[in-house]
């Protein structure tokens, strides 16, 4: 299912890689934010993120980067969906995210 239905591959490619994954982080933090709260919400708040992963696994410029974005994107299912292997937490995920989410307002406000 398509989640952010305005949004192509064109308009996402315009987004710096920071700028990519701190909307994903977004998506991240609704994730865990709704965790305990709303089963539902939250697994559609982590679809939406892996929409948009896989997104910036498609976006041309990141091709240097295809193995970080493409582990988390494997270890986020395996913290939200399966039997986290990893061993990742909930502190792990907003810190990771949360360090896109300075940079690219950083970058906004230069």
């Amino acid at each position: 299912m398509k989640y952010h239905q305005n949004l192509t591959l064109a308009k996402w490619q315009k987004l710096s890689l920071i700028e990519q994954m701190a909307n994903v982080g977004s998506e991240i933090l609704r994730t865990i934010s709704w965790r305990n709260k709303n089963r539902k919400y939250s697994r559609l708040a982590f679809e939406r993120a892996l929409e948009l992963l896989n997104l910036t696994l498609a976006d041309s410029k990141n091709k240097k980067r295809l193995k970080e974005i493409a582990r988390a994107r494997e270890m986020l299912a395996d913290y939200f969906v399966f039997d986290n292997e990893y061993s990742s937490t909930e502190k792990f995920w907003q810190k990771y995210f949360l360090a896109f989410n300075w940079a690219a307002r950083d970058n906004l406000s230069q």
